[in-house]
């Protein structure tokens, strides 16, 4: 999709310039050159644009079930507390780390895998304001050094998560080649933009559904009233509305497709109906 993206962008631009060239069509030809880039950077910087590299979001419920993940751990203050509130609600998660954090609370990982929750990979720097231009030598040390690190703390992530959901000119094939599948969400929280627990929790009720993707985050970039207390309210609220919070399988996301029409990743079998096992 990346290649008929730029293709189709390359083209309107020679069109524009043969208009201008041999026409009077100025103002078609300004809409055929620059309109196709509107088109990319939409698929670049909006989340939801699938066209550089697909990601789901949101999946197949078996019931009253929603799939909460949290981004930026894991946090020495914060993983420990979030893991308490979720054996509280008998709740499951997916915890989306990134690589530099791993290396300094390698511990928390086995931990968040023993009490059966997934970790999957959220880049190793979180280089949120580079990774739409990073090439592809970058990327994929964002994508290798976490899992290398992952790797010795006893971890294998099958899923990713870009950071603020920006995606790259590269990264579909990059995520192939490593046997990730891409995540967005379906409702996205506020959590760190929120002055209130209360606010976050108000925005993720009014727009929660079954087979939704909730986003949430961890750590000290979040403010301090919002912080943990988000997500203990969150859970609180979904329990009393009768929401379930799930890992889905492989079979529960539906397929992303390949420029070739193939199916992007097999459905995967992994201990506890996650898709990250513990490496012995």
């Amino acid at each position: 999709m990346a290649r008929v993206l730029l293709f189709s962008d390359l083209v309107g631009k020679i069109v524009a310039v043969l208009l201008w060239s041999f026409t009077s069509r100025d103002a078609l030809g300004f809409v055929l050159f620059f309109g196709p880039d509107l088109f990319v950077l939409y698929h670049l910087f909006v989340p939801s644009g699938q066209w550089l590299c697909p990601a789901i979001t949101e999946f197949e419920p078996k019931g009253k079930e929603v799939w909460l993940t949290i981004d930026d751990g894991p946090d020495a203050e914060d993983t420990p507390r979030i893991l308490d509130l979720l054996d509280e609600h008998g709740a499951r998660a997916t915890f989306f780390v990134v690589g530099e954090r791993v290396a300094r609370w390698p511990h928390l990982i086995g931990e968040i895998v023993r009490r059966g929750h997934e970790v999957a990979h959220h880049t190793h720097t979180h280089p949120a304001g580079s990774f739409w231009c990073a090439s592809r030598a970058r990327l994929a040390r964002e994508l290798d050094d976490t899992l290398a690190v992952l790797r010795t703390a006893g971890a294998r992530p099958r899923r990713f998560r870009p950071p603020v959901g920006i995606k790259n000119f590269f990264l579909a094939t990059a995520l192939e080649k490593r046997g990730l599948e891409c995540v967005g969400w379906t409702v996205r929280s506020g959590d760190w933009l929120a002055k209130r627990a209360e606010d976050v929790v108000e925005n993720v009720m009014t727009r929660v559904r079954p087979g939704a993707i909730v986003l949430m985050h961890e750590g000290a970039n979040l403010p301090r009233a919002v912080r943990v207390r988000a997500i203990s309210l969150v859970l609180r609220s979904l329990t009393d509305r009768g929401f379930r919070c799930v890992i889905p399988a492989f079979t529960q996301t539906p397929a992303v497709v390949r420029e070739d029409g193939r199916t992007k990743l097999e459905p995967t079998t992994l201990p506890i109906g996650n898709s990250a096992s513990i490496v012995r």
